[in-house]
């Protein structure tokens, strides 16, 4: 005979994520959603909760590296696999001369193109964009509009978001090409020379 749960619903269950590289084994109740794990568990913060109804992408995250809407997912559905939130996306970037952190292409492209004013929906807006450009590196308009529909702005006129995407994705474009060039120079120097 097993025993029935606590009648106020306070079972757990264990799940195994590994978020932005770490490995995390918790206990959470079958109810709560993975942007309250994320924010409230691991302290992730950039993950925003808008509207907690799936319609603003503020709590856009990559789970196994597609973009979802961490608030319409349960966390144990996430139970072993990779989520990547806005504070994994520049890790192990180096930083600046004036010590401030790396920034990845698509985060220095918004705030050079100014697709940012208040910052609320910017986390989301960013892991819609780095989603879009995985799988198409170089976007056209219409598809950077059709990639960012469902993630809300309401300070921008969306003009600004799109520009940034365009600039990040071509800088992501251009660092992808240099790694390989020197990838190549590097294999070229280490099979040569006798």
């Amino acid at each position: 005979m097993t025993a029935a749960p606590p009648p106020d619903g306070s079972r757990r269950l264990p799940i195994r994520l590994v978020v932005n590289g770490q490995r995390h084994d918790l206990e959470v109740e079958p109810r709560r959603m993975l942007v309250d794990v994320l924010r409230e568990d691991l302290d992730l913060t950039g993950t925003k909760v808008g509207c907690d109804t799936s319609q603003c992408g503020a709590c856009t995250v990559h789970l196994d590296g597609r973009a979802v809407k961490s608030c319409t997912v349960l966390a144990v559905q996430a139970d072993g696999f990779a989520v990547e939130t806005i504070e994994g996306v520049a890790a192990g970037r180096p930083w600046g001369p004036a010590l401030e952190p790396g920034l990845h292409p698509m985060q220095a492209a918004f705030v050079e193109h100014h697709g940012l004013q208040c910052g609320f929906c910017t986390p989301g807006m960013v892991m819609a964009a780095l989603d879009l450009a995985a799988r198409s590196p170089d976007p056209t308009e219409d598809e950077i509009r059709e990639a960012i529909h469902g993630n809300l702005c309401r300070c921008t006129g969306y003009q600004s978001i799109v520009a940034s995407i365009r600039a990040g994705a071509a800088a992501m474009r251009a660092e992808a090409a240099a790694m390989r060039a020197e990838a190549g120079a590097a294999q070229g120097s280490a099979g040569g020379g006798a």
